[in-house]
């Protein structure tokens, strides 16, 4: 990180350090002496690197108890995302085309359902609950006999609310519908059973689990009817599913990343726990301070909260050194309030005062009491700033 010793990181949301045996793996598969070859290629430099390809797939597979040929490699979760929904769109759009997500998707989510609204889709957006979840009734109550295709994440990822995909996914089950998860919060932070969930497509990327940039998966379910058309076209690679010649580094990288959340998934679980909790209980008792979404079955990764009679920019200012969001990463640059946080029912003002922490391994319980520190003495300067406001 740039001039790192002026900063402290509390966005690991937004993407996570590469953890050094990742670097190691990539680094063999880029250089000289390493295994740099094209997979497509059939001499014997060629295959070794599907060899390295197939091991990470492997890796991953392992980490999300599935089989390895379920899995396509993609550029990341965004990719994922359109791939699943527009490819079982079309796939399926002789059958219906009503389908089915929340008001707090993701982008990479929202805007291709959007995209096929214009396309003569009927798409049905369902409000979640004050807290974030959904109402399984109200996804029930929803569904037609036309629906193809339910969209709804794991983890959110502006207030780490915890969807029961499990119940999601048996609704859809019932009523003949395919199910996409957007795991992209959840993916190698809590444990995934892809051969035990209904679930039939699940994005998946590796910068926000330690792992490279620019590399992610899409799980592809095998059970009849399951399917996506490609959404690119060029050579025959992955079942022609997402042609291109495949990064070995990068794929390599993402299956030791696997490897290595798989083995410390609940040392890495309980630690955030710990962090998001100090916090938690050292701002609790600002005035006018509210948890969005829930701690009771949101990731503890996350902890969005909002204050009244303070702009969260202007707060984010105040917080200076620390590194933290007030909304989405993809939408960090926008003045409008989080529509995450308007789909819950906040009003303007609590929206846009909101901050979005993240912890991760590389978390210290000094970090979070400086942040105490910080957000306490930043709310209450900002209140004396601003005349006619309770302190």
């Amino acid at each position: 990180m740039t001039d790192s010793e002026s900063m402290i990181y509390l966005d690991y949301a937004a993407s996570t350090p590469v953890e050094q045996g990742v670097l190691e793996a990539m680094t063999a598969a880029m250089t000289i002496d390493g295994n740099y070859a094209n997979p497509s290629s059939t001499h014997a430099a060629g295959l070794y690197s599907n060899v390295l390809i197939a091991d990470a797939a492997a890796k991953l597979a392992g980490l999300l108890n599935t089989q390895p040929e379920r899995l396509i490699w993609t550029s990341g979760a965004t990719e994922s995302d359109n791939l699943a929904i527009l490819g079982a769109a079309s796939y399926r759009k002789d059958r219906g085309r009503h389908l089915i997500s929340m008001r707090t998707e993701h982008k990479a989510v929202t805007d291709p359902f959007s995209e096929l609204a214009k396309n003569g889709y009927d798409v049905t957006w369902l409000d979640p609950e004050p807290d974030g979840l959904l109402d399984i009734a109200r996804l029930e109550d929803a569904m037609r006999d036309d629906t193809q295709l339910v969209s709804v994440m794991h983890v959110n990822n502006e207030t780490g609310v915890i969807q029961d995909i499990a119940a999601i996914g048996a609704a859809c089950r019932d009523r003949g519908a395919l199910f996409h998860v957007d795991a992209a919060q959840s993916c190698g932070k809590l444990p995934v059973d892809l051969d035990d969930l209904p679930v039939d497509l699940m994005s998946i990327t590796a910068h926000k689990f330690y792992g490279p940039k620019g590399i992610g998966a899409l799980y592809i379910a095998d059970r009849k009817g399951v399917h996506v058309e490609p959404l690119l076209f060029g050579g025959g690679q992955q079942r022609r599913l997402r042609p291109g010649t495949l990064p070995t580094q990068q794929i390599v990288g993402f299956g030791e990343t696997a490897a290595i959340a798989a083995a410390r998934m609940h040392e890495d679980f309980a630690h955030i726990t710990q962090m998001r909790d100090r916090l938690w209980n050292g701002i609790r008792d600002v005035p006018g301070v509210r948890v969005n979404g829930t701690l009771d079955k949101g990731f503890p990764g996350i902890l969005n909260v909002s204050v009244e009679d303070v702009e969260g920019e202007s707060l984010l200012l105040a917080m200076e050194p620390f590194c933290v969001a007030t909304g989405s990463a993809c939408n960090s640059k926008s003045q409008e309030p989080s529509y995450v946080l308007r789909a819950l029912g906040l009003g303007d003002d609590l929206a846009q005062s909101a901050i979005r922490f993240s912890f991760g391994r590389p978390t210290t319980e000094a970090e979070i009491d400086f942040a105490i520190e910080r957000y306490r003495q930043g709310v209450a300067r900002l209140r004396e700033m601003a005349p006619g406001r309770a302190a």
